[in-house]
């Protein structure tokens, strides 16, 4: 399970590339009519400038049970090692409405044990607010890397596209556990859909936003999804220490992330706990419908160096103090809500293992802020343990570390000792840490 030779980990970064970038344009958003299960080709016209598939608008939701699979349709996808299956299914949104999400599930072609097979649930990196911005539109720009070593041995798929990319309304960016409830759903769904010999038994793993939406899932599984039977989180660069990280990004040049962390927020709380009036001005508020329907384009991977990642036009020469006129953390309403989404906050450990991955050179979540998480999660008695990648910035530490998280993956599948001895080999001098005994 480890890649060691070169060409297996360029497959990585190819990987990486395809996870990272999903296409960046609007499109509108409506519902309509249902229709019969087809198949449908990956490799068609560009899903950054495509309307979406009269797929993701043929379903709405109903009185049925969070998780209950509502469509369904295979995807052509030659170069992954399974069968892909695009689906809509139901969730709960923070304030309880049912919801439709998109996502996909991907079977290992190897028959499946009889309890099923184990699942992975991958929690996606920003991709932006945009419909068009949906993993889901090509099926391997929904998985996680490396998904094919992962359906070889064995393991099933599952990614949510998260609500509001691809279905109705402006995905809440950073709300925890909106997130969270999406990835647990859609593992929910794939055990409604018969070709997919879903078990019971699955991990999260997580990257950036994704690594957010890892460690929510950690602490609501247990009472939100009891059926089924987690048995370990890898969360990588997972944005937490919102208060910083906030005062942090607003001064760097990814700082059209704080813009894009206030319209979420309005989008799942709405106007009475969360009016965009009380921190954007008058400039902001014009950006907002930009902000909610464009794609962030996150830095490309290649094998050389990786480009920087390039904003919406609209967006490019804003600053913050253009388009903010106050502290969300000075509004007691926004500052609740946003504290609410902070990793930090967690006060009950989980039974389940935690790993945490962060790059050293990382600019975007800085590592200081991913320690103290740590520290957080030790002193609560969560067991958890950090792999500190010292070379890797915020998107290749995902390549970087890989293979390790495979093998983590794996042994937390096989019931291996936990905190796992395994030495993580993706760089020279990774630091691991685990809690004090």
């Amino acid at each position: 399970m480890r890649i060691r030779s070169a060409g297996v980990a360029r497959a990585v970064v190819a990987a990486v590339v395809i996870v990272a970038i999903a296409g960046c344009s609007s499109s509108n958003k409506s519902a309509s009519t249902d229709r019969d299960e087809t198949t449908t080709s990956a490799s068609g016209a560009d899903p950054s400038t495509a309307p979406l598939p009269e797929f993701y608008r043929s379903a709405v939701a109903n009185a049925r049970a969070a998780g209950t699979l509502l469509k369904s349709e295979r995807v052509a996808a030659p170069d992954v090692h399974g069968t892909v299956y695009r689906v809509l299914y139901q969730s709960l949104s923070t304030t309880n409405r049912r919801v439709v999400v998109s996502g996909t599930i991907i079977v290992p072609k190897r028959p499946a044990p009889s309890t099923g097979y184990p699942v992975i649930t991958w929690g996606h990196g920003t991709t932006g607010l945009g419909d068009n911005c949906t993993p889901s539109l090509a099926a391997t720009a929904a998985a996680p890397p490396p998904a094919n070593e992962m359906l070889d041995n064995g393991w099933e798929i599952t990614t949510s596209d998260y609500v509001g990319l691809g279905t109705p309304g402006t995905m809440p960016y950073l709300v925890g556990t909106s997130a969270a409830r999406n990835v647990l759903d859609i593992v929910r769904a794939a055990r409604q859909l018969p070709a997919a010999h879903a078990g019971k038994t699955y991990a999260v793993w997580g990257y950036s936003e994704g690594g957010q939406t890892a460690m929510f899932t950690l602490n609501i599984a247990a009472t939100y999804a009891p059926e089924l039977h987690l048995v370990g989180v890898v969360a990588g660069a997972p944005p937490s220490q919102l208060r910083t990280l906030y005062s942090y990004l607003s001064k760097s040049r990814y700082h059209y992330y704080v813009l894009m962390l206030l319209v979420g927020m309005n989008a799942a709380y709405g106007d009475e706990q969360a009016p965009l009036e009380q921190v954007l001005t008058a400039k902001g508020m014009d950006l907002v419908h930009e902000i909610a329907t464009d794609c962030v384009s996150i830095p490309k991977f290649g094998l050389r160096q990786p480009t920087e990642a390039l904003l919406p036009a609209k967006l490019a020469d804003v600053t913050i103090a253009s388009a903010v006129k106050a502290d969300p953390f000075t509004i007691p309403t926004w500052r609740r809500i946003l504290m609410a989404n902070d990793p930090e906050s967690f006060m009950t450990p989980s039974a389940a293992p935690l790993l945490v991955v962060q790059g050293g050179a990382d600019d975007q979540i800085p590592p200081t802020s991913t320690a103290s998480l740590v520290r957080h999660e030790c002193s609560i008695g969560q067991d958890v343990e950090q792999w500190t990648y010292p070379k890797g910035d915020h998107p290749f530490t995902l390549a970087y570390s890989a293979a390790d998280v495979v093998k983590w993956l794996g042994d937390r599948f096989a019931g291996g000792p936990v905190p796992d001895p395994y030495v993580p080999i993706g760089q020279t001098g990774v630091v691991r840490t685990t809690c004090p005994s």
